[in-house]
């Protein structure tokens, strides 16, 4: 069937140094899924946190569905990740031991009629980091252009 993208959060790759990513399921309810498949989400401000053993989206906000009944989701509430616990471990030791690392999810997905999360480990970074990153896609797209226009004569 393929993927399907619903969302993603593009801030992710300017505010932070991606360092490792993994794909994991998330746990909806009925009106979430319908909402997802509509595309109504939004995670742009939505965080990872490793709570008791167990990770959860934070902050991500999944609109109500439309033709939802009184016992429609509520749009801000926690939602657990589904991950081995070898895993959640593994990130839980990294995000303990070094300092200011987060996990954020990148994108949200259906792929074989299920919705899974990209959650990455990343590091934040300072302003004098993500300027250099805006010259380096400046300097690309310039370069993108200049060949462009030599290809056309």
């Amino acid at each position: 069937m393929g993927i399907k993208i619903i969302a993603t959060n593009r801030k992710a790759h300017h505010e932070y140094f991606i360092l490792e990513t993994i794909e994991c399921g998330i746990a909806l309810t009925g009106t979430e899924i319908k909402s997802i498949r509509a595309q109504k989400v939004n995670i742009n401000d939505s965080y990872c946190q490793i709570k008791r053993g167990e990770c959860y989206l934070i902050n991500a906000n999944i609109s109500k569905f439309k033709e939802g009944n009184i016992n429609n989701h509520d749009e801000k509430r926690d939602r657990k990740l589904l991950l081995h616990k070898q895993e959640i471990t593994k990130w839980y030791n990294r995000l303990r031991l070094e300092s200011a690392l987060t996990l954020v999810p990148l994108k949200m997905y259906l792929t074989n009629g299920l919705c899974k999360v990209e959650v990455a480990l990343c590091k934040g970074k300072k302003l004098y980091d993500k300027r250099e990153s805006l010259k380096e896609k400046d300097l690309e797209m310039r370069e993108k252009k200049s060949s462009s226009y030599t290809h056309l004569n």
